[in-house]
């Protein structure tokens, strides 16, 4: 898929080094390892997506179906260059993996969301309303409970149902 001049692909095991770079200049998201990176574009790759421009990584996407629910596919994490942001591109990548033949099993989508973070609420909230689902967010991970105080709660968003052919890559 082709998005003003970039290039949308499973990730492969090599592009693990240059998302781990990715995701470092992004100071909102929290770090991985390079390892979880090269891991996430490998065993995850079906689930994932990247985006180039020539050879420069402008977005990914990692996620994974639900071990226990196989129906359910896990956003990990959403990164985008701060020079690729308002085009549309989260919202491609998302549309990209959702209409893969090999994951049309899939009925539901969670992932996790601070409560202040606005753009990824508007991503979600998006992708629901293309998909005519319902989105539902409760606390997954309380910021005292799970995380000593370090971090804020990171709320569950979940879609769906999401209907086979709901979405189509956007142009």
């Amino acid at each position: 898929m082709d998005i003003e001049g970039l290039t949308l692909r499973k990730p492969v095991a090599t592009d693990g080094m240059a998302v781990n770079r990715l995701v470092d200049r992004i100071p909102e998201l929290d770090d991985n390892s390079s390892y979880c990176n090269l891991l996430q574009c490998s065993h995850f790759a079906d689930s994932s997506v990247i985006a180039l421009r020539g050879d420069e990584v402008a977005g990914f996407i990692s996620g994974y179906p639900l071990p226990q629910q196989p129906d359910t596919l896990f956003i990990w994490q959403v990164a985008v260059s701060p020079d690729s942001r308002g085009i549309g591109l989260a919202s491609s990548m998302l549309s990209e993996i959702l209409s893969r033949p090999d994951l049309g099993q899939l009925r539901f989508l969670e992932t996790t969301i601070t409560e202040d973070n606005a753009a990824s609420w508007a991503l979600f909230t998006s992708l629901a309303r293309r998909c005519s689902a319902r989105l539902e967010r409760r606390i997954m991970f309380d910021r005292q409970r799970h995380f000593s105080d370090e971090h804020a709660s990171e709320l569950l968003a979940r879609i769906g149902p999401i209907r086979q052919g709901a979405l189509t890559p956007q142009p």
